[in-house]
C-alpha cells in the first residue's frame, strides 16, 4: 500500500466504483487507511484543541452517542482524504446532474468548491469522528449544513467490528416516489469506507431520470465502542 493517501485513492479502480455508485447510489471503498492510521485519528478523539464543537446526539434526539467536528486546520490525515476523494466524485456529481437535466456545477477541485461555500457564508469545517457505546444509535437524517452542499459523503469504520464491537451497521433508506422505503444494511471493515448520496440520487424511470432521497443512520450498537469518521466536502454556516 503506497505511504501517500492521495496515491492510494488515485490507484482505486475508478471505473468501477463510479459505475456502482450510478447502478446503486452508494458504493464500498477498499481499505484506503491501514491499522496504525485508524488509531491515529481515535486517539485525536481527547485532544480537544482539534474540535470545534461537540454534539451530545440524546440532547437534540438525534439518537444516543457522541460526535466532535473538527477545526480548521484539518488534521493532515483527514485533509488529504477530503482532497484525495473529491476529483472523483466531483466527475460523477456533474454526471449525475447531466442526467436530471441540469448542467455541470462542481469544479475540478476542493478549493474552488469551497471557496463557494465561504461566499454563501458556510465557513465552518464538517469533518468529524463519531464515537458509540452500547445502546449507542443514529437516526436516519441528512447533513446538509447550508444552501450550497457536495452530493456525496464518506463514511469510514476506525475499529473493527465484531472485535471492537458488535451491531452499529450504516444503514441507508432511499425514498421513492410514490413507492415504500428501501432499505440497506452496509457493514465496513475496518480502515472501509462507503460513499453515498448526502441528499438523492437520480434513478431511471419510464420518463427518464427522476430524484429518490436517502437519509443515514446507525443501527444500535450492542457491545463495545464504535468509532467511524465522516468526511463531509461541504462547509458548514
Amino acid at each position: 500500500m503506497p505511504d501517500n493517501l492521495a496515491e492510494r485513492a488515485a490507484g482505486l479502480d475508478w471505473q468501477t466504483l463510479q459505475q456502482s455508485l450510478d447502478e446503486h447510489g452508494y458504493v464500498k471503498l477498499p481499505a484506503l487507511l491501514n491499522q496504525s492510521e485508524c488509531q491515529k485519528i481515535i486517539d485525536t478523539y481527547e485532544v480537544q484543541d482539534h474540535f470545534r464543537s461537540t454534539i451530545d446526539m440524546a440532547r437534540y434526539r438525534f439518537g444516543i452517542g457522541e460526535y466532535k467536528y473538527y477545526g480548521a486546520p484539518l488534521p493532515t490525515l483527514l485533509q488529504q482524504l477530503r482532497e484525495s476523494l473529491y476529483p472523483q466524485l466531483a466527475q460523477t456529481a456533474n454526471r449525475w446532474l447531466g442526467l436530471l437535466g441540469d448542467t455541470a456545477a462542481y469544479p475540478a477541485t476542493l478549493t474552488e468548491f469551497l471557496d463557494r461555500c465561504h461566499v454563501e457564508g458556510q465557513t465552518r469545517s464538517t469533518p468529524l469522528i463519531l464515537k458509540y457505546e452500547a445502546g449507542g444509535y443514529n437516526c436516519l437524517h441528512q447533513d446538509l449544513y447550508g444552501s450550497v452542499f457536495f452530493p456525496f459523503q464518506a463514511v469510514f469504520a476506525l475499529n473493527q467490528r465484531e472485535q471492537d464491537y458488535t451491531g452499529g451497521e450504516f444503514l441507508l433508506v432511499e425514498q421513492r416516489p410514490r413507492a415504500q422505503s428501501r432499505g440497506h444494511v452496509i457493514t465496513l471493515e475496518q480502515g472501509e469506507a462507503l460513499i453515498f448520496p448526502t441528499q438523492h440520487r437520480p434513478v431511471s424511470g419510464t420518463r427518464g431520470y427522476y430524484r429518490t432521497t436517502l437519509r443515514h443512520g446507525v443501527s444500535t450498537v450492542q457491545s463495545g465502542i464504535r468509532f467511524s469518521l465522516g468526511i463531509i466536502f461541504h462547509d458548514a454556516k
